[in-house]
């Protein structure tokens, strides 16, 4: 059987991809990606190095911890504050995945002689008949991770296999208890890695190497001013609570507006839109279609978004359009916007760049 290389998170989903690849017979090696370590010495929850190694031992295979915090920073926290500065709602795991995880895993598997690499998200990648190798929806929708996916490339998907795409959380822990190992248990992570308190304000105000813009005002729709906001990093576009305003209709935040620091405000009604512009793009799927040329599908704005349908209609070479059947609530830029066909294929996604209402 061929050598597999296992990325190890230390939570109980790598764990298991690990345990089935060794039961099933193949050369497994674990590693973790050192990708961040807090200003106490702590590991980020996706490279919780204590209990990964506690794992690979319980396994019986090698294992190593593998170094990228100084890429990680480059390439996704300072991003991730710019971002956050400049009034967007970034989602640093798409990045991570294709620019640390991937290109990290592939280029140790390449050192170790290994012929292929794995990871434990719920997720299945298939072939099309077009030949594209893609990602397909888990069986089991509530784990779905496919949206994280969308930047990986054609090579990185050929060399990839994800084992847990047709399992549910609940087979993946039984599967650990049976084999007895020690993150069986262990709680899922439910915020970014590196925001270990689910403060991103904090986090920000704590890392940020230039300056953070202060108080503002909160506008409706006419520009009309309701109230003093405490810095537009501590709001994202469709939040409601902590808002602190008396308007006698719920509000909801439907845009931020770096430049001028104001934070526009409305009813539901009013962050509802039909169509966004997308840029930075990545066609997995399909070859990047011709301009002008239309495709139906379904579209996710976020991670926890069921999907809607929509048309995609790619404008030139690095933009392309979105138009929802039904609008759409709180898509925000810098967020991704995520195409599936008919199959639950990924076709690709894009960065949200502009929202028309």
């Amino acid at each position: 059987m061929p050598k597999i290389v296992v990325g190890m998170s230390g939570g109980v989903d790598s764990a298991v991809s690990a345990y089935l690849l060794k039961e099933a017979g193949y050369d497994v090696v674990g590693i973790t990606i050192r990708s961040w370590i807090s200003s106490e010495g702590k590991d980020s929850r996706c490279c919780e190095i204590d209990d990964a190694r506690r794992v690979a031992w319980k396994i019986g295979m090698p294992y190593h911890v593998v170094n990228s915090v100084a890429n990680f920073k480059r390439m996704i926290t300072d991003p991730f504050i710019e971002a956050y500065i400049n009034g967007l709602t970034p989602n640093p795991c798409v990045f991570c995945n294709r620019c640390i995880k991937w290109e990290k895993m592939l280029e140790y598997a390449g050192i170790l002689g290994a012929d292929l690499v794995a990871t434990g998200h719920y997720a299945s990648i298939v072939r099309k008949e077009n030949g594209r190798l893609t990602v397909k929806k888990a069986v089991h929708d509530a784990k779905d991770q496919t949206y994280m996916l969308y930047r990986l490339t054609q090579e990185q998907l050929a060399k990839t296999v994800m084992p847990l795409g047709k399992l549910s959380k609940e087979e993946v822990r039984e599967i650990a208890r049976k084999a007895e190992l020690p993150v069986a248990a262990k709680a899922d992570s439910q915020e970014i890695c590196f925001v270990t308190e689910g403060n991103y304000a904090d986090y920000i105000e704590e890392n940020a190497c230039c300056e953070i813009p202060g108080e503002g005002y909160f506008v409706d729709e006419d520009g009309c001013i309701l109230g003093k906001h405490n810095g537009i990093i501590r709001y994202t576009v469709g939040q409601r609570k902590g808002l602190g305003l008396a308007l006698g209709y719920p509000a909801y935040i439907k845009e931020i507006d770096a430049k001028e620091n104001v934070i526009v405000v409305a009813g539901q009604e009013g962050i509802c839109s039909r169509e966004l512009i997308c840029n930075d793009l990545n066609f997995m799927g399909i070859q990047i279609p011709a301009p002008g040329e239309e495709i139906d599908c379904k579209v996710k704005v976020r991670y926890h978004h069921p999907g809607q349908e929509a048309r995609i209609k790619l404008l030139d070479e690095g933009r392309l359009r979105i138009t929802f059947k039904v609008p759409v609530r709180a898509a925000a830029p810098g967020q991704s916007a995520v195409f599936y066909d008919t199959e639950d294929c990924l076709i690709g996604g894009g960065i949200i760049s502009r929202v028309i209402y």
